[in-house]
């Protein structure tokens, strides 16, 4: 065989089979953005489009044209919105993809490299594209995520409030847990009204405000000031217009809910089961969410110890409702970056870390975890043990996994979940020690036998 038989036969052998033969490539920035096709798709396969609506609508009908299929993109900021949102109203696959999976390799780098690179790996299978659930879960998501804005953006201004009593030496928020409660505003708006005596602002206490009369007025002795007094006055006038703005993001989601129940494949008429007993959160939605997130998912997601009608929502939100985005629960919690890593070498474990991730989902199943931990249920059992034995951080983690795998399987199977109690896990984490235990006691020779307590009638009298 010759050379040049001998390079061609090694070529055809090394070259990686096509998966999607009409597949491009977008390298997004934020003026313009550089979209390759296939060689032999189009005499000039790589094209540079502005960022403008009109220019998008040009290159998804250039793609069209030429007969692209499928496209992969970068996520890079929040640039690709516009024209994924276009490119899949158009009918096109579009996948998006982590910037940290396509590197390029080391050398030159320039927007039309990576543009080409990435049509090469989506033309070859060798890109996955990230989660993003369909339209309507994603407006839901979108007003979930503008209202945590909203709620963060006037506890901003709960903290200025703070300031300028402390500046006039108010001692409020050491008499009354929460100065957007009913006695603290109620206070507050009536100093902000003119009014000083704290005999007559004490009037203001709720009958359920563990402090007495007489520390309250001892507490609103202060030193006004009129600049104080302006700042106080703005910050409760900016936390109001933030309230309201609140409870209009609260219509929104709930008008999608039942939207979305509309097209529900269960019975959306079906009642939920008995609630459990729950505290009522600050800054929950003002409707039932319980009512609705069961109308649409046809699971009562609450009955999970931990998970409240808020942090249930925010993770509808987050994961959708359609766990077949993923094969299996592992790949789920691998997807939140909540199972252990694995970083071997030479047959030896270098690291199980989990990676470091900023997903949302995955905090809030943190959140929930490091709530259940405080419950007297098996999940805050198994979180005491775990911390006990190796720290609270790895408990968190570990909670949280167990967490995202009866919410996958509550939604996937359709499952209710129901509390086997403390006393089952303690039950069931005995037996499985004193099976370790005779499996060690067998391997050095021994036999563990049960100790018998006899007890005398006496005593037992």
């Amino acid at each position: 065989m010759g050379r040049t038989e001998r390079e061609k036969s090694k070529g055809q052998h090394g070259r990686l089979p096509v998966v999607h033969r009409c597949a491009a490539g977008i390298d997004v920035g934020s003026t313009f953005h550089v979209v390759a096709v296939p060689a032999s798709m189009d005499p000039k396969p790589v094209r540079t489009f502005k960022s403008f609506t009109g220019d998008l609508h040009n290159l998804a009908d250039w793609l069209v044209g030429v007969g692209i299929t499928t496209v992969a993109m970068e996520s890079t900021g929040i640039y690709w919105v516009p024209i994924f949102e276009i490119l899949e109203a158009r009918g096109l696959e579009v996948l998006l993809v982590n910037a940290r999976n396509v590197r390029n390799v080391p050398g030159r780098k320039t927007d039309v490299n990576d543009a080409q690179w990435l049509q090469r790996l989506h033309e070859h299978g060798l890109v996955r594209g990230s989660f993003r659930p369909r339209k309507n879960l994603a407006a839901l998501r979108a007003y979930l995520r503008q209202r945590e804005s909203l709620v963060r953006y006037s506890s901003s201004h709960v903290q200025h409030m703070q300031k300028a009593l402390m500046q006039m030496n108010l001692q409020l928020q050491h008499v009354v847990s929460d100065i957007t409660g009913v006695t603290g505003l109620a206070i507050l708006r009536s100093i902000v009204a003119g009014e000083r005596d704290p005999v007559v602002l004490a009037k203001h206490r709720n009958r359920r405000c563990k402090a007495t009369s007489a520390e309250i007025v001892s507490a609103l002795t202060g030193h006004y000031q009129e600049e104080h007094l302006f700042a106080l006055q703005q910050a409760i006038e900016l936390y109001d217009t933030y309230q309201l703005k609140i409870v209009a993001c609260d219509a929104k989601i709930e008008s999608m809910l039942k939207q979305l129940a509309l097209f529900a494949e269960h019975d959306a008429k079906a009642l939920p089961p008995k609630q459990r007993k729950m505290r009522v959160q600050r800054n929950e939605p003002r409707f039932n969410v319980r009512g609705a997130l069961f109308a649409f998912l046809g699971t009562d997601l609450t009955q999970i110890d931990g998970f409240g009608p808020h942090a249930a929502l925010a993770l509808v939100g987050e994961c959708g409702d359609d766990m077949k985005r993923w094969p299996t629960h592992k790949h789920f919690v691998s997807w939140l970056s909540l199972s252990p890593g694995s970083k071997i070498s030479g047959g030896k474990i270098l690291s199980s870390k989990t990676r470091a991730s900023s997903n949302r989902a995955a905090a809030i199943f943190r959140m929930c975890a490091v709530s259940v931990g405080r419950s007297d249920t098996a999940l805050g059992a198994f979180y005491r043990r775990l911390a006990a034995r190796i720290g609270k951080a790895k408990a968190v983690t570990a909670t949280a996994r167990k967490l995202a795998i009866l919410f996958y399987i509550s939604l996937s199977k359709g499952i209710h979940y129901q509390d086997p109690g403390v006393d089952h896990y303690e039950e069931r984490y005995r037996q499985r020690v004193l099976r370790g235990l005779k499996k060690r006691a067998q391997t050095l020779g021994y036999t563990l036998v049960e100790a018998q307590l006899q007890v005398s009638a006496e005593s037992v009298s």
